[in-house]
């Protein structure tokens, strides 16, 4: 991040883990105190995105889904390496077109975890067959499960602009039912439109007024405003003089309290991936095993600089 007459093109940057392309030492951060592990269900989605980070659709199946078995068996080691984690989180794609993400979240809650899903809250979690299945675990369950629902923007017309005609819409109905079920709810939207936070929280407020959604627009943790995720933008690579500079530690950046489990299509077992929103880029890929995820990250990618460290953003609640 140091100042200099002539910027470097992105090409030339984000390459080697451990220097950046001014010859600076990347930054790295180590797992410090980790709250939360994710499982991303399978990339498959009923619906396609204008701009996507994962490029979840409903024909993209780069991640597979995950098996109930899987998750325990990474809930096993949880217990065996005494993470210390706190929260299962589980993303997509589209959660619930995974055939088993109530088991999934059976598994998880049983274990004492608190448990939040990533959902559009449309028709895959509409079915009859899952509607029973949560509701066969609210009485027990209710206070410890998290639905953080995709409401782009909260008016009708810029979110379909994203998710498509009518979309709004279709996930106001499930959050509707998640409402009158009692099931706790919090909203993911974006930045891109050009508001200001303010601005933005106030137009979520008055749609949760509307609806009787009993969501803290205010509050970052029930209401998460994302920047829009582009690899082609010009960012400043971190290196380890960044920390003072910006007056950040290393355990403000998502990678030092979480890991995700994906299984990638053809591969014989899920692995370990360092980061939420990089599970294509081999590097990020740590191993198959939760021991094999402790070691360091180091932070080599666009997205850690824009979204993680300059951005100030994290998936967790």
């Amino acid at each position: 991040m140091k100042d200099h007459a002539t910027p470097l093109p992105l090409s030339a940057k984000f390459v080697d883990p451990h220097l950046t392309a001014k010859g600076d030492t990347r930054a790295t951060v180590s797992l410090t105190d980790p709250q939360t592990l994710w499982f991303n269900t399978g990339t498959l989605c009923n619906i396609e995105c204008e701009n996507c980070y994962i490029l979840s659709s409903p024909s993209n199946d780069a991640l597979v889904y995950l098996t109930t078995d899987e998750v325990s068996s990474y809930l096993d080691q949880l217990e065996d390496r005494n993470w210390g984690v706190r929260e299962i989180g589980f993303t997509g794609g589209e959660p619930f077109m995974n055939p088993e993400m109530v088991d999934m979240t059976r598994r998880a809650l049983e274990r004492g975890y608190e448990v939040l899903i990533l959902t559009n809250a449309m028709q895959p979690m509409m079915r009859k067959r899952v509607k029973e299945g949560l509701q066969s675990l609210k009485d027990t369950y209710r206070d410890k499960l998290t639905f953080r629902i995709s409401v782009d923007h909260y008016g009708a017309d810029l979110h379909d602009k994203e998710r498509g005609s009518g979309s709004f819409e279709r996930t106001l109905q499930g959050m509707r039912w998640l409402r009158d079920e009692g099931f706790r709810m919090a909203v993911a939207g974006r930045t891109v439109w050009g508001e200001s936070d303010a601005d933005s929280r106030t137009g979520y407020a008055q749609l949760f007024a509307d609806e009787r959604f009993d969501i803290d627009a205010q509050s970052p943790a029930n209401t998460m405003l994302f920047p829009e995720m582009d690899e082609t933008v010009d960012v400043p690579e971190i290196t380890t003089d960044c920390w003072s500079i910006l007056n950040k530690s290393p355990t403000e950046v998502m990678c030092s309290n979480s890991r995700m489990v994906v299984r990638h299509k053809g591969a014989d077992a899920p692995s370990v991936i360092a980061c939420t929103l990089l599970p294509y880029d081999p590097q990020f890929d740590m191993g198959a095993t939760l021991a094999e995820a402790e070691r360091d990250v180091a932070l080599n990618h666009p997205h850690c600089a824009k979204f993680c460290v300059l951005g100030g953003a994290s998936c967790s609640a």
